[in-house]
């Protein structure tokens, strides 16, 4: 049996190979057990506690936790045995740079935790716009920036030359610049957006044959939820060079109605009209702003118009409040005896007398 276990592949007794496997095997297990307890055990023991700091670390160190565990099992795996020069310290390496992005992953989920838990609550309940268009991009770029320095640190305790290697991608550079000029164009014109303002999330905005309420502004793009349902994303770019209807900043809604009324009503039924009108409007109360126009506006084809314009206050039913003074003008005009016009003609045949 000794002798069995003295025996040697490819530099390492069978003995070694099996204490080898088994440091690996116990740190897979160890890894596997540890997702176990921080799943099951701790998160039901802290979901017994009134503070929710327990739950959170709990959820955050689940996953890199055991990463990190099973990559230091692995190394130490490795370490027993004896492996040619290069090997042993690719492995070594290797699992270093494991070990960091671990450490990396573990950062990036307590910062959008706290961002989620914490900045996001604190945003909501300011009344500022600006930082609720703030948050995803200083949530996205924060993760993307540790992400960025956990990998080059990763890079570097691999054994790579970071310097040297960004310095090569400066070789590639014009050629990245050259492919990335819509993405600059787009942060470009979200940076123009926020300067200017043309609208804030939640306002409804009619851009590019679009018409939506905005639900979200991010550094590449703008998100649009129609009144359809359907989402539209519009790069910066485009929003930025195009000319945009901010229909929420509206200071209210302005309607206007052309009313033509027959010829053989007399001046005044005419001056009727336009005191029904004036009434029809002044009845709305709050649902209506500014003073109503109302004229005798010319002679038409077929009819006598009267121009009718009025103003719906921006927090009114819109709907309702123009149903409203509809409604109002066909049952008051019928009860005043005012017809309305529609097209109409007269044709005098030749050697007809004229009718009277």
């Amino acid at each position: 049996m000794q002798d069995a276990l003295a025996q040697t592949y490819y530099g390492n007794t069978v003995l070694e190979w099996g204490l080898a496997f088994g440091i690996a095997l116990g740190a897979v297990l160890a890894g596997k057990i540890l997702y176990w307890v921080f799943g099951g055990v701790l998160r039901r023991a802290a979901s017994r506690t009134e503070t929710d700091l327990d739950d959170i670390a709990i959820e955050l160190l689940n996953e890199p936790v055991v990463l990190g565990v099973t990559a230091v099992g692995l190394q130490l795996a490795f370490g027993t045995l004896s492996l040619p020069a290069g090997a042993d310290v690719f492995f070594a390496n290797a699992f270093r740079g494991l070990l960091v992005v671990s450490i990396a992953w573990l950062v990036v989920r307590i910062f959008d935790s706290l961002v989620v838990h914490y900045l996001a609550p604190f945003v909501e309940e300011s009344e500022s716009d600006l930082d609720d268009q703030l948050l995803p991009i200083i949530r996205r770029g924060g993760k993307t920036a540790l992400w960025a320095i956990g990998i080059i640190m990763a890079l570097n305790n691999a054994g790579y030359d970071v310097a040297a290697l960004i310095a090569g991608l400066g070789i590639g550079g014009l050629a990245l610049a050259m492919a990335a000029q819509d993405t600059v164009k787009n942060v470009f014109g979200g940076f123009t957006i926020f300067t200017d303002q043309p609208f804030k999330l939640n306002d409804r905005v009619q851009v590019s044959g679009f018409d939506g309420k905005v639900e979200e502004i991010g550094v590449r793009s703008t998100r649009l939820r129609t009144l359809e349902g359907r989402m539209v994303t519009i790069p910066n770019a485009d929003m930025a060079n195009s000319p945009i209807e901010n229909i929420t900043s509206e200071p209210y809604r302005k309607v206007v109605m052309t009313l033509g009324l027959t010829y053989d009503t007399p001046p005044d039924g005419m001056q009727q009209a336009m005191d029904i009108l004036a009434s029809i409007e002044a009845a709305q109360g709050e649902n209506t702003v500014e003073e109503p126009v109302i004229g005798f506006a010319g002679f038409g084809d077929f009819s006598m118009n009267l121009l009718f314009i009025y103003y719906i206050a921006p927090e009114a039913d819109i709907v309702g409040t123009q149903t409203a003074v509809n409604m109002a003008i066909l049952s008051q005009f019928n009860e005043a005896g005012l017809s309305m016009a529609f097209p109409t003609q007269t044709i005098e045949l030749a050697g007809t007398p004229p009718t009277a």
